[in-house]
């Protein structure tokens, strides 16, 4: 008996009895389903936390941050503090080579520290307020769309001079989506706590690749429909690791460091000098595979540049990638083990299903044994029916896959919409045959160990 001919026998037994076969399947059509959707959290959560560590200067930056809390043995040396100062700048640029783009800078939170900007009479509240030098674009992967970025002369003679980000821009000068018109503020004075500021430069508008695709949407919305008035998208209220590292992009102000120290560092009291202390220092490794050689050095010139205190602590964005591996590898751990219980719920239900159609077809069994099939022609028929069944539910369970991750894109929409791949359905697909085959063994077996004479006097 040929292998085509024993699937078509295998198929019309499927067709005879196709509800017995569609509850068979319901188990397999829930493994696969499951698993494929699973995969495709995993990977839209994936995409969301490789976007986040781009938009935050890749894994090559390296932050050096000042913190009071001293180690135990260091704890009696707390009045000696030296905080990171300009001179650790200079020094990690002669004496740590492995380095680059070495910055310095100075932070402020927006509502912290009651920062307030204004444009005649509109007010906005920016999230952050840097005073740093122009690498800082570099190292948080920032791009002027408009205007420029400030320079060495603007930092060295102190100047009034700012970059901000888009959302400010929409606060202070009007949002396009709502006005219908772009304002390009190059050139306005606004005030920051009351001292005036020239706007030199505007950064681009990040979003990520959810509010892309809705701003591009609205845009053919918008040329279908002219005559429906302004289109507006939804980028503004993304959620999730890249959605906050833009929406804190769109929403800060970056002013040189000389004129931050000078207009919002003036140390309290009679003393009217600025304080020296920087909120951090930035930089990059120059090579990622040498990153622990690269902190070493940048221990080492600390170490001499503070006297040994360790007032000061590293931050990379690997500790944070490998928080991100961790989280994922267990996410979809979880979902691998749900899954591959469905499908070990529904290779069972084949494989009784297969025993109960053995059953009931003994005397054919016999029949066709006695005219000439052999114990191989009738093992690979019922393994046939088995793993068709669970093909065939494999290939509702993408169907149903694809259904729920369309649903939850639509009624649940978030920044990291689930990504369904090709290699996810394959793989569930195989994963079905492979039960298919393994639950149709124990009834294969059982068929083709049937003797001709004894299954022919069955009743």
């Amino acid at each position: 008996m040929n292998f085509w001919n024993t699937m078509f026998i295998g198929m019309k037994e499927i067709w005879a009895h196709k509800f017995r076969s569609l509850l068979t399947m319901l188990g397999i059509i829930l493994g696969v389903s499951s698993l494929v959707a699973m995969s495709a959290l995993v990977k839209g959560m994936e995409n969301g936390m490789k976007e986040a560590l781009v938009a935050m200067g890749g894994l090559e930056k390296v932050r050096v941050e000042f913190q009071d809390d001293l180690p135990p043995h260091q704890r009696h040396l707390t009045d000696q503090i030296p905080g990171l100062l300009m001179k650790d700048v200079y020094a990690l640029q002669s004496g740590a080579p492995l380095v680059e783009n070495v910055t310095p800078i100075v932070e402020q939170h927006g509502y912290r520290s009651r920062i307030n900007v204004t444009y005649r009479n509109k007010r906005a509240r920016p999230w952050r307020l840097y005073g740093t030098w122009s690498g800082i674009l570099d190292l948080e992967d920032h791009r002027v769309e408009h205007g420029r970025m400030f320079n060495e002369i603007d930092n060295e003679e102190a100047r009034s001079v700012c970059v901000i980000g888009i959302e400010l821009r929409n606060d202070l000068f009007g949002d396009p989506q709502k006005t219908g018109e772009e304002i390009i503020p190059i050139g306005q004075t606004i005030r920051i706590n009351g001292q005036p500021f020239t706007i030199v430069g505007m950064f681009e508008h990040y979003m990520t690749e959810k509010e892309k695709k809705e701003k591009e949407l609205a845009k053919l919305q918008a040329q279908q429909n002219p005559q429906g008035g302004v289109v507006r998208d939804k980028g503004r209220g993304s959620s999730g690791p890249s959605g906050y590292v833009f929406r804190l992009k769109n929403n800060s102000i970056f002013i040189p460091l000389k004129t931050m120290m000078i207009q919002f560092r003036a140390a309290a009291g009679l003393d009217e000098k600025a304080d020296p202390r920087l909120s951090g220092i930035y930089m990059k490794v120059r090579d990622i595979s040498l990153l622990e050689t690269a902190l070493q050095q940048i221990r080492n010139v600390l170490q001499v540049s503070h006297n040994g205190i360790e007032d000061w602590s590293f931050r990379t964005e690997e500790d944070l990638a490998d928080g991100i591996q961790v989280t994922i590898k267990n996410f979809r751990m979880s979902g691998v083990i749900i899954a591959a219980i469905a499908l070990v719920v529904g290779g069972i239900g084949i494989m009784n299903i297969m025993l109960a159609s053995v059953s009931e077809r003994v005397r054919e069994i016999g029949i066709r044994k006695a005219v000439g099939a052999t114990t191989i022609d009738i093992f690979v028929q019922i393994i046939i029916e088995s793993v068709i069944i669970a093909l065939i539910g494999g290939i509702m369970g993408l169907a149903v896959s694809i259904a729920l991750v369309d649903s939850i894109t639509a009624f649940t929409p978030t920044e990291n919409n689930p990504v369904i791949t090709g290699e996810a359905m394959l793989f569930a697909w195989g994963c079905s045959a492979v039960v298919g085959i393994v639950a149709g063994m124990i009834p294969a077996v059982k068929a083709s160990k049937l003797h001709p004479i004894q299954a022919l006097k069955y009743d």
